[in-house]
């Protein structure tokens, strides 16, 4: 009778040297075997060609993975868990708040407020169902150094929450370059089962990346590196049913000669992984305008709030 297949060490080829080098890349569940290429494994844990591409069709197959009926995603899609932006018109305008299995891409000039969604985010998602929040933890990684824990605590008081409680569950990592980056969200599958993570932030997305790959020479290597990161955050999401939000840097694009010529870096790579895409601007005093420039299922938008000392909130 054949052995039945529930963990990584039970695929073909997968000793347990292998499997330690694959558990602590946070390969560590036969979802995220079966949705590997057999180079990542190659790289990772030393299997063979032959041998990884065994092991990932046996994970395949254990899991049934193939055509399913679109009920059944219906159903999966009833999973989909949904974090408040503090904001009724913004949470209106994007169907309930920042969904969880997929990524949302929040985009703006400096002094937009990117980094303020993020602040705010990383504080709702702590709050309990009926308040829109997930009653989880947030992952935070940050590439410019702008995380500041003052402006946490300033929004945790405000929604009437403990701000050391608060603090003590976004774990936050600072990444130094574009390598570091990536590998900070490999590791984020293992935190995201161990402290029940259901936000994972990037901010800033595209920082590290623009500044190591300078000129168009270096294009292609980027965008392949990026490719990579977007895969799996991606799958992040999608796996473990977390909500990934990430900020993005813009550029003005010479072509466009009427109307706004604003458009976020990153190509076509970021822009079909990115389920939801939001451009925000800054208007009078303390308003901000977001608009919802993409959505698989959500009529493009505006809505207006205020970024205030105790977060985002409605006009």
């Amino acid at each position: 009778m054949a052995k039945s297949i529930t963990t990584i060490e039970d695929l073909p080829g997968v000793g347990p040297s292998a499997a330690e080098k694959l558990h602590a890349a946070g390969y560590s569940t036969l979802e995220s075997m079966a949705v590997a290429s057999p180079k990542e494994l190659t790289e990772i844990a030393g299997l063979g060609d032959g041998t990884a591409d065994k092991a990932i069709k046996a994970a395949r197959d254990a899991l049934e993975m193939g055509f399913e009926s679109a009920d059944k995603l219906a159903e999966k899609r009833k999973l989909v868990g949904k974090i408040t932006t503090g904001s009724t018109e913004v949470d209106k305008m994007i169907g309930g708040g920042i969904e969880t299995q997929s990524i949302t891409e929040i985009y703006g000039k400096f002094a937009s407020g990117k980094t303020q969604w993020c602040f705010q985010t990383a504080v709702t998602v702590q709050m309990s169902l009926e308040n829109g929040g997930l009653e989880g933890s947030c992952l935070y990684i940050d590439s410019e150094n702008s995380f500041r824990p003052e402006r946490v605590i300033a929004i945790a008081e405000a929604h009437g929450m403990d701000p050391e409680v608060v603090l003590k569950n976004i774990f936050v990592a600072r990444a130094y370059n574009s390598d570091h980056q990536m590998l900070l969200a490999e590791k984020a599958e293992k935190m995201v089962k161990e402290k029940n993570v259901k936000l994972v932030i990037v901010d800033s997305l595209m920082a590290q990346f623009r500044a190591e790959f300078v000129g168009r020479g270096t294009l292609a290597e980027r965008q392949q590196k990026l490719n990579q990161h977007m895969r799996v955050l991606q799958k992040l999401a999608e796996m473990k049913n977390v909500a990934v939000l990430v900020t993005n840097q813009v550029m003005e694009r010479p072509d466009i000669m009427f109307g706004d010529p604003t458009a976020p870096v990153g190509g076509n790579i970021v822009a079909h992984a990115s389920k939801t895409r939001i451009y925000l601007r800054k208007s009078k005093e303390d308003k901000r305008v977001a608009k919802l420039v993409d959505s698989p299922s959500l009529p493009d938008g505006e809505a207006i709030y205020r970024v205030t000392e105790t977060g985002i909130i409605d006009i």
